[in-house]
This record gives structure tokens, sequence and C-alpha cells, in this order.
């Protein structure tokens, strides 16, 4: 699974460095805002992991406001597109967040983690290591799909378990096969909430351009949200 997730999105590695950041709505105008709302305007002085940075728009958005960034994916290509994004400004490596992560406890004031964790089956593993490298009082701030939105996904879903899903995304003109999981709601709190202290749980909403773009889209999320974002401090 974990070698099919690091294929996908290096075959996708290019679509996201050249078209996502203005074709895909999603991202553009629902995702991004929602959670750029929620980082600081001013991070000077503040050390910051971009958790699962794909092409780095993230990466360059935290650096922009001053802060001092490591960023990692496990996909190479990915990681190679945000080292091309934002140059000799960030620090960006090639790792997997399933495994231990090479940094000094207490080592960062702020993780971001955007559209990243549904990649990864068990979350308990990461989250011990996010706490670790997280200074007392740091922010952890992340999104996932919504779980009750991937649910119509399945043929035959068992909503209290943690289920694969096999979705077809459009990139470039081409399909891809995207594997990912998703899990109850309550196992997305509670995995939370026994590392860190939730500061606020949102369901975000799509912008005034994203109506303008595509009004039915637009109408479908306002019904049915897509993402789930996630804000919260060690304790």
């Amino acid at each position: 699974m974990k070698e099919k997730v690091r294929d996908t999105f290096d075959q996708m590695a290019n679509a996201y460095e050249h078209s996502v950041d203005s074709d895909n709505l999603y991202n553009a105008e629902y995702e991004r805002p929602a959670m750029m709302e929620r980082v600081p305007e001013n991070l000077s002085g503040k050390k910051v992991l971009d958790a699962g940075c794909a092409a780095g728009w993230y990466t360059l958005q935290l650096v922009k406001r001053g802060a001092e960034v490591v960023a990692i994916d496990m996909s190479p290509e990915m990681a190679e597109a945000a080292k091309r994004r934002v140059e000799d400004h960030a620090q960006v490596l090639c790792l997997d967040l399933e495994e231990a992560l090479p940094f000094e406890d207490e080592s960062f004031d702020f993780i971001l983690s955007s559209l990243t964790l549904h990649y990864l089956k068990d979350w308990e593993g990461t989250f011990t290591e996010f706490h670790r490298v997280l200074k007392p009082g740091g922010r952890f701030l992340f999104s996932v799909h919504h779980p009750l939105t991937d649910i119509r996904l399945l043929d035959n879903p068992e909503y209290f378990s943690t289920e694969l899903i096999i979705d077809e995304w459009k990139k470039d003109g081409k399909m891809f096969r995207v594997p990912f999981y998703r899990r109850p709601l309550n196992d997305i709190l509670n995995r939370t909430l026994a590392h860190f202290e939730l500061v606020q749980v949102v369901e975000p909403l799509p912008t005034e351009a994203f109506r303008e773009r595509d009004p039915e889209r637009f109408e479908r999320l306002m019904k049915e949200p897509n993402f789930l974002i996630i804000d919260s401090k060690k304790k």
C-alpha cells in the first residue's frame, strides 16, 4: 500500500507542480483558504514542519510568513517539485511519516499537514512523533477527507472501520487510481485527543470564487463537505 501511494504521487507530481494550484478548485478555493485562516500571519522566529508537503504550496506560504520551514514528503518526485518551488528558502526532505522522524524533541513550534494523513492506515506512531517534536503549547493543524463523504465511495461500507478506498482522479488528462483510508469521525477525534488538545473542528466552506467558477459543485459542497480540518495544540 505504501509503495502504491508513493508511486501514484510520483506520477502525479508534474500535475501538482504545474496545474493543481490554479485548476483544482478543491485546493485553491476550498481547503487552502480555510487552512490558511488558521495559520498566524507572522511566523517570524517560528520553526514549522510541513508534513506531507506535496509540490510545496504550503511550504512557500509558510516561508512568506517568516517561518523557518522543514518540509517532508514520502514521494521523491513531490519532494523534488517542492525544492524547485522554494529553492533554498526551506529544507525539503523525502521522509516517510510512518517512520521515526529525524528531529530533536520539542524542535518545532507548528506542524501543518494538508490532506496527507488519510494515506496512512495507522496514525498512532505518526501522532506520537508529532507530539515528540512539537514544543509545549505548539500547534498541530491538519486536514483530511471528510469521513461522511468518503463513505459514499464504498459499495458495502462499515462506518466504524478504517477502510481502504481506491478512487479515480483525473490529472493532466490522465486517470490515476489513488488509494487512501476512510476512518470514522470518532477515531479522527480520539486519536487527536490522545496526544493533543482540540482548539477547533472545522468543516470548511467554499469561497465565493468557487461559486463563480463552478456553481454546481459549490452547491454540492454546501450540502456535503469534502474535507475536515482539525486545529489542535500540544498539551
